[in-house]
């Protein structure tokens, strides 16, 4: 009976050797791999981001709710805490993308509605296909006509235009900061993540490095040629005054959501993939850990109110818009220390 045990431990063993990858650098003998098989990247197998799950939040009831706070705030990719997400081994936009593709994340349509004036509550709205999807990002078709010598169109095609992860700068959050009076917790949770993209405006090229339009009122803003209309507004009055001193007038479009994701559908995506840290790789860290435990950073730019106003709605300068984003957030914690007394 010991015998057979020890030959079927003596086979098992043999078939656990087998399964592993050979180790060359133990090897006295050149070994010659199986064609079929590529050689492992390194000297282990990194499964244990790819076996993951992901770690449920805490139960919450409506009724230990003690207070709750919804806030949006905008994560700059170009800010030296977050160049994790830009990492062409592992950039988050690209992770998104592909998960969208393959049907493992649903995109959400954040166009404005009677019943969604914000254009990011979940319940309202609209599931975006793929090819819409690809089509806000720029990576669409794009049709590409050939012309003849006399400026004829003498054929047609559609080309693929490929999208690029890095052209996004910025990803707005949706997130709810709750007190669980049954836990006495104070903790947020993130309700939907949104890439922020500019709008392409035909004649936006017409705008000079300076920042200066070639037109000043009247017809079309970005068209020098159209024609003009005396329009004598404030603005077009502060224009003129700034144009002819040789003052410079930033003319920006502001960076609107692509499309909205589910976070908590996003959890199960984010957690099988590894964030590439500068410092040490072997972190183990997935994108999930990096949202859940706050490893970035990022600002304010609206807070629920009655008037629905976003902080550049009532604040001009981009400065005071800083302040008053750490000034919102000083109120949260302020009202969480307030609980308690020492």
């Amino acid at each position: 009976m010991k015998k057979l045990f020890l030959a079927i431990f003596a086979v098992g063993l043999s078939y656990t050797l087998w399964a592993q990858d050979i180790n060359l650098n133990n090897t006295t003998k050149p070994v010659r791999r199986d064609s079929s098989q590529k050689p492992m990247d390194g000297y282990y197998r990194n499964s244990d981001i790819e076996n993951r799950k992901v770690i449920e939040y805490a139960p919450l009831r409506q009724a230990d709710v003690a207070y709750r706070k919804r806030i949006w705030r905008e994560i700059d990719l170009r800010e030296k805490m977050n160049l994790v997400f830009t990492s062409p081994n592992a950039r988050l936009m690209d992770i998104i993308v592909n998960a969208i593709q393959d049907g493992s994340l649903t995109a959400y349509d954040p166009t404005p509605t009677k019943d969604n004036p914000t254009g990011d509550n979940f319940e309202y709205m609209a599931e975006l296909p793929v090819d819409q999807v690809m089509a806000r990002l720029g990576g669409d078709s794009v049709l590409v006509e050939e012309f003849n010598e006399n400026n004829e169109v003498i054929s047609s095609r559609y080309e693929n235009r490929a999208f690029s992860g890095e052209n996004v700068l910025k990803f707005r959050i949706k997130e709810d900061w709750i007190f669980d009076k049954q836990r006495s917790i104070f903790e947020p949770r993130i309700i939907g993540i949104a890439p922020l993209i500019t709008p392409s405006i035909p004649g936006m090229e017409q705008v000079n490095n300076d920042g200066i339009t070639n037109q000043v009122a009247g017809g079309d803003p970005f068209d020098p040629f159209s024609p003009q209309e005396n329009n004598l507004t404030d603005e077009n009055i502060i224009n003129d005054i700034a144009l002819n001193q040789g003052l410079s007038i930033n003319t920006s479009v502001d960076a609107t959501p692509a499309f909205w994701i589910y976070f908590p559908e996003a959890r199960h995506v984010f957690v099988n993939k590894e964030v590439k840290n500068r410092k040490n790789i072997a972190t183990g860290l997935s994108y999930d850990d990096v949202f859940i435990k706050r490893i970035f950073t990022s600002y304010i730019v609206k807070q629920d109110n009655p008037e629905d106003l976003r902080i550049k709605d009532y604040i001009r300068d981009d400065i005071n818009r800083l302040y008053e984003s750490d000034r919102i957030k000083k109120v949260m914690m302020d009202w969480e220390q307030d609980l308690w007394s020492y």
